[in-house]
């Protein structure tokens, strides 16, 4: 995968003001490879399922399978490549939650839906406001394989108390 330009990034076009609650947007799939699992493993969680064949057959998972944080990574990177890049995002306060649901394996293609559930003005921040979100990942067989909900901080198009406001 390649990194995302800055200077080259489109012009926001999607401020807080045009996120709709009970919109949804489909952010695309990709592949992920042996390779690539095994890779962020050894980087990142280096456990025996997650590095080894053998030791993934042995586990609960039955086969060599993506870290959690992996699958995270990969979501992190379609919403990212196919939503926020053009978006007037400012990160994230957190998650309320997060769950792996099946193990995701080599050639597995994963899809990310994103929903939003909430919003509202924050509160300390005139010129920002907050989204709550549900992301949903599935495999190539439509299983669902990780499930979180979590907030998202936005720039205002224009700051409450402000003209248009």
């Amino acid at each position: 995968m390649t990194a995302i330009d800055p200077v080259s990034s489109p012009p926001i076009r999607i401020w807080w003001e045009d996120l709709a609650v009970g919109e949804s947007r489909d952010l695309g799939s990709l592949t992920v490879t042996e390779e690539e699992i095994v890779a962020f493993a050894r980087q990142f969680d280096p456990q025996p399922f997650h590095l080894d064949h053998e030791a993934g057959r042995r586990s609960v998972f039955g086969a060599l399978c993506a870290s959690g944080w992996h699958t995270c990574a990969l979501a992190m990177r379609l919403m990212v490549t196919n939503f926020l890049h053009e978006t007037a995002s400012l990160g994230s306060p957190g998650l309320e939650s997060l769950k792996w649901l099946r193990p995701v394996l080599p050639g597995d293609t994963l899809s990310l839906r994103h929903t939003i559930l909430d919003k509202r003005p924050m509160a300390s921040r005139p010129d920002v406001g907050l989204v709550r979100t549900l992301w949903e990942m599935t495999n190539q067989h439509g299983q669902p394989v990780l499930r979180m909900e979590g907030w998202g901080m936005f720039r205002r198009r224009e700051p409450a108390g402000t003209a248009g406001a």
